[in-house]
């Protein structure tokens, strides 16, 4: 059997590192470095800062009764809520309780499977646009960069009726500035330390922000209570004209406008990266994909995701090796015990993805690229907390449907017209609030045919 591939990770310490190495600087703001080789193999991982503790869960069984069995108990934390309120108020991200409820409820129309569906079309038409503009012959391209262009243009057209201040190289510069400095800031912020004040990078972010809401405000405003146009934000702001004061109203619809704007396209954008990563990277696996994509593309845009499954396994595991978002935190508000470590109110309860998927009590080589892993009958003996890209539980991603369905339709249209290949340029793993490669991913692509 031939070695599998091994793709790239931050390189792993001999011994725990000390909480304080993650509040400030370059490990502040990749939270996926300085990890031990121990939390890839410990159910459970305590920790210490100052009077907090942290506790690190691993187990699935702990996970699933954080996210879903008792996620009445487990809430986010006050410290997220600061760091997300410059930019996401108290819009669907950050709230809680009753508040959380009836924004969820106003939202869950548009990520129905039949509004998702009618979307199809536009998300092929822009990939169509986007393969169109690329040099015909063979060209050294950012894929990462494309991605983000492909998910920001998509998400502005279906969901804000392709207003041009939102699709700008300003705006996606600022986005990622703003993601930076809430990672740095996280623990500090812990301590209640002004990080987001005192570096480059605080100061750099809290610009994106700024630069974000008031274009976004901007947006609404001019749109008024009416809403405007018939799309996502125009229902949006009339369905909480419905329940709110005006002035509540418009606040919580530039609220949910920048978590949508944002969550929107950066988590699907950073998708398709390491999924093309590991394509470029495994010629066998690119080539079966490539196959069933040209196969494919003769389906109507609303049944083109059905008809791509290895590419869908190969997308699944690209999120188990490089989920968008690697790490949530929650805030326990009662006492609890979790793999037999009591939990005590106020204390930080972390989940990270990037480690339970790399957990080598869960998974079978887990460094390696595998998507034979998520093959119908091997996917269907998974715990369903062993696998969780997009969360679970009642906080589950809104849009995963939506951004499944976007990934593979711009995946098939990608590998249908081109062929990639590695550029020789290092591809580095960063996770800021999401996980993106660290200077873009710059491949050699070629016309298929």
């Amino acid at each position: 059997m031939a070695a599998r591939f091994v793709p790239v990770m931050p390189p792993r310490l001999d011994r725990p590192r000390s909480a304080w190495s993650g509040v400030f600087g370059k490990s502040a703001r990749n939270t996926i470095g300085g990890w031990s080789e121990r939390a890839f193999e410990a159910p459970y991982l305590r920790g210490r800062l100052l009077t907090i503790t942290l506790h690190t869960i691993s187990d699935p069984d702990a996970v699933q009764h954080v996210l879903l069995d008792n996620a009445a108990n487990y809430v986010k934390p006050a410290v997220v809520k600061r760091l997300l309120a410059p930019l996401s108020g108290r819009g669907l991200l950050g709230a809680d309780g009753d508040l959380w409820r009836k924004q969820r409820r106003m939202v869950a129309p548009t990520f129905a499977p039949a509004a998702i569906a009618s979307m199809a079309p536009l998300i092929a038409r822009v990939a169509e646009r986007q393969v169109a503009g690329w040099p015909k012959g063979p060209a050294l391209l950012d894929m990462a960069a494309e991605a983000t262009r492909a998910t920001m243009a998509i998400i502005v057209e279906a969901l804000f009726s392709a207003d041009p201040r939102l699709m700008t190289r300003e705006a996606s510069d600022h986005i990622a500035a703003a993601l930076n400095a809430a990672a740095e800031a996280r623990l500090g912020a812990l301590l209640r330390l002004p990080v987001a004040e005192l570096t480059r990078t605080g100061r750099r972010g809290r610009r994106g922000v700024v630069f974000l809401r008031r274009t976004l405000d901007r947006i609404v405003r001019e749109r008024g209570i009416g809403g405007g146009a018939d799309d996502f934000l125009g229902g949006l702001i009339r369905a909480l004209a419905q329940q709110f004061p005006e002035a509540e109203a418009l606040e919580l619809a530039v609220d949910n406008a920048a978590t949508f704007y944002l969550a929107g396209h950066e988590t699907t954008a950073n998708a398709l990266a390491w999924t093309l990563y590991l394509l470029s990277e495994d010629r066998e696996a690119q080539e079966r994909a490539r196959a069933e994509s040209i196969a494919a593309l003769s389906a109507d845009p609303a049944e083109l995701a059905d008809k791509l499954p290895w590419t869908r396994q190969v997308l699944e595991e690209a999120l188990r090796l490089y989920p968008s978002a690697p790490r949530f935190d929650r805030e326990a508000l009662g006492e609890d015990v979790l793999c037999g470590a009591p939990i005590r109110r106020g204390e930080i309860v972390t989940v990270m993805p990037w480690l339970v998927h790399r957990h080598h009590a869960l998974w079978d080589a887990p460094d390696a690229f595998d998507p034979e892993r998520f093959a119908p009958e091997a996917k269907a003996r998974l715990h369903r907390f062993q696998y969780i890209p997009f969360g679970a539980g009642p906080r589950v991603c809104i849009g995963a449907r939506f951004a499944t369905m976007e990934a593979l339709i711009i995946l098939a249209h990608w590998l249908a017209a081109r062929r990639f290949a590695p550029s020789g340029r290092p591809v580095v793993p960063a996770a800021s609030v999401t996980l993106r490669p660290e200077g873009g991913l710059w491949l050699q692509t070629s016309p298929s045919r």
